[in-house]
């Protein structure tokens, strides 16, 4: 009976799931751009345009860079950030709602105020501060597309992992670290020691969570560098955006989007069976 309950909600679900990605591999099998009338099958010549595409190896290279980058800075600022939040302080719940703030910001919003108020060469922020020391504002867009993008999304997910790491700290011992500190442990011994073995479980959660969608950034590079300068900040989604409405080209687009779907597959497996290993410890 209880299966029975349970079929509408199952059936839905897969086909809201499989009707989409049939209609994907149908389309990657075709020669279908908007611009022409009609669809030919073409097997799998989509995908060796793809693979043979210098686009894409600077797409996967792009999205790469930006992933590993990101996390790399929401472990190391997020875990300094949590440190300092646990300290105790005057008014330390506003320090903590305002410090979580940036990741319930839309990244389309951000990323427009981090082009237009912070990183703008003329009237940012930043190159205000730089005039006043007597340097030219700098134009990060073109000259480091791929960092400002990167800084961008490392603003809103940097709070997320802060506040997945202090929740951890709050968990821990209090009585094991005041017994050490009084056998004479110095800070760096204690974060070594009993704080870092401790932290390492909710990292691996963040990088999880996080790398699902960073794999997906997409609108903070609509909105700042449009890909560019060149294919400098063109990532997989972006390319198959591009190829669709831009180029027209369902059918490649299809193809780039199987190939997404795959590869964040195989990296989720990856990372849940790394997650699942550690909580086995």
């Amino acid at each position: 009976m209880a299966m029975l309950c349970q079929a509408p909600s199952v059936i839905l679900l897969l086909l809201w799931m499989i009707v989409p990605l049939v209609m994907t591999v149908w389309f990657s099998l075709l020669h279908y751009n908007l611009m022409d009338e009609g669809r030919q099958f073409i097997g799998v010549m989509n995908y060796v345009y793809l693979f043979t595409d210098p686009s894409l190896t600077d797409a996967l290279l792009n999205t790469l860079v930006l992933v590993v980058g990101v996390l790399l800075a929401s472990v190391v600022l997020g875990t300094l950030i949590a440190l300092l939040m646990n300290q105790p302080m005057h008014g330390r719940p506003v320090v903590r709602l305002l410090v979580i703030a940036p990741f319930f910001v839309m990244p389309t919003v951000s990323a427009l105020i981090w082009k237009n108020m912070l990183m703008n060469p003329v009237s940012g922020l930043f190159a205000w501060v730089a005039h006043l020391f007597g340097f030219p504002g700098f134009d990060w867009f073109a000259n480091a597309p791929l960092l400002s993008v990167g800084i961008i999304v490392a603003w809103q997910w940097v709070p997320f992992a802060a506040l997945i790491l202090l929740t951890a700290l709050q968990s821990m011992d209090r009585e094991q670290l005041e017994a050490a500190a009084l056998d004479g442990a110095r800070p760096l011994v204690l974060f070594r020691r009993i704080i870092a073995p401790h932290l390492a479980r909710p990292v691996t959660v963040v990088i999880l969570i996080e790398t699902m969608f960073l794999l997906s950034v997409f609108a903070e590079i609509l909105v700042t560098t449009g890909g560019g300068p060149g294919d400098d900040t063109t990532n997989l989604p972006y390319l198959i955006y591009k190829t669709a409405l831009l180029d027209y080209d369902i059918g490649g687009a299809s193809a780039g989007g199987l190939l997404a779907v795959v590869l964040a597959n195989l990296v989720s497996i990856f990372l849940v069976r790394t997650v699942a290993k550690s909580l086995d410890r």
